[in-house]
């Protein structure tokens, strides 16, 4: 965890100039952590064992997701 921290405080402070921007890998880091990443505890990610996600996704299936939430705001 301390990795990740360590990590995390570097891009914050180098790579997100704008708010939004940095609202924005927070939101990708959350999805990827809860959704692609396996928790050595449980042996799946935090939501297959929520039983939210019957499946592990994989880095194509979150930029699917940000490419329809792009092409639904775009349509407006």
């Amino acid at each position: 965890m301390r990795q990740h921290m360590k990590r995390f405080g570097r891009l914050t402070a180098a790579h997100s100039k704008k708010i939004e921007n940095h609202a924005h890998m927070v939101a990708l880091y959350t999805v990827w952590y809860n959704y692609a990443r396996i928790n050595s505890a449980v042996r799946m990610s935090p939501a297959m064992a929520a039983g939210i996600s019957d499946s592990l996704w994989d880095v194509g299936d979150i930029v699917k997701l940000v490419a329809e939430r792009e092409k639904d705001r775009a349509s407006f």
